[in-house]
Formats: structure tokens, C-alpha cells, sequence
């Protein structure tokens, strides 16, 4: 014989509450008020580190242009100067394009109030890009690291192709 819980076993005992409904609504749009709110704020920082990284490029390359100039007024233009201002100028670009894709990740998170896989997979596919433009260009990387990045970026697109093949439900494609 099973054992009624003790609400039930006697009659002057109060009943276990139950929530109203109207609550759990209030508490769902506090909670979605909450997302939206911190979002919108990390949607303005992402606005203002993609200014400073505008204007970290627009530095460094009057920087490199100034010193490419003094060295060809010296005449002493050296390849080492040249190439490290160029790398760092490279990094940069190629970090502001990743920066582009994770706001754009932010911004339809406020519009969809989902992040959704195909945008994520393009996040990581820019990069996953970056790291080996950055390794091929510095000279740095090695093959072993090359496959597994190549291994990692197959495995984005996939992700991506899929996600645009089948969407979800109710997905707008951009």
C-alpha cells in the first residue's frame, strides 16, 4: 500500500501552494528584460572596441607609413621594419573582421532572441581564418598545427552548410 503525501493524509493540513500563472509570466519577461538589457550593453562595448580598433589601425598605419618614410629618406630601408609593420597592421584588420562577426553575433541575439548556430559557425570560421592567415604569414606555423586547423574549420563549414540546409522553424535566412 503506497503512502499519500502528507498534504493529503490530513485534512488540516494546508494544501502545497500553487503558484499563480501570471507570476511565472512576470518573472519570464523580468528575466528576458534582463538578457535584453545586459546584451544591449555588450552590443555598446562592442561598439566602442570596434571604434578603438579603428582607431588602433588608423595609428598604425600612419606609424608605419611615418617610419616607412623616414626610411626612405635615410635610405636605409630595412626589410625587418617594414615586415613588422605590416604584420602588426595585418593582425589588426584580421582581428577587427572577427570582432564584426562576434557583434553581429550580439545584435541577433537582441533580434532573435537566439543565437543561432550559423552565425556562431561564421564567428568561428573568421577565426579559425585569422589564426592561420596570422601562422602562414608570420612563418610560424607548423603542419601539424595547419591540419588541425583545417580539421576544425571543415568541421565549422559543415556546420554552417548544415544549419543553412535545415533550418530551424521560423528562421529567416539574412
Amino acid at each position: 500500500m503506497t503512502e499519500l503525501p502528507q498534504s493529503q493524509t490530513s485534512r488540516g493540513a494546508s494544501p502545497t501552494p500553487i503558484p499563480k500563472p501570471g507570476l511565472s509570466r512576470r518573472a519570464l519577461r523580468l528575466y528576458r528584460w534582463i538578457l535584453d538589457a545586459i546584451v544591449t550593453a555588450l552590443v555598446v562595448v562592442m561598439i566602442l572596441t570596434l571604434l578603438g580598433a579603428l582607431a588602433g589601425i588608423i595609428l598604425d598605419f600612419a606609424t608605419a607609413t611615418g617610419a616607412f618614410r623616414a626610411a626612405l629618406v635615410d635610405h636605409q630601408l630595412a626589410h625587418g621594419m617594414i615586415y613588422a609593420s605590416d604584420r602588426e597592421l595585418v593582425i589588426d584588420v584580421l582581428s577587427v573582421f572577427v570582432l564584426i562577426e562576434l557583434f553581429r553575433t550580439f545584435t541577433d541575439y537582441l533580434e532573435f532572441h537566439r543565437v543561432r548556430l550559423r552565425v556562431l559557425s561564421e564567428v568561428g570560421i573568421a577565426f579559425i581564418l585569422r589564426e592561420i592567415f596570422i601562422g602562414l604569414y608570420d612563418h610560424t606555423v607548423a603542419w601539424q598545427q595547419i591540419l588541425a586547423l583545417a580539421a576544425l574549420l571543415a568541421v565549422l563549414v559543415s556546420a554552417r552548410i548544415a544549419s543553412v540546409r535545415f533550418p530551424t522553424p521560423g528562421d529567416s535566412s539574412d
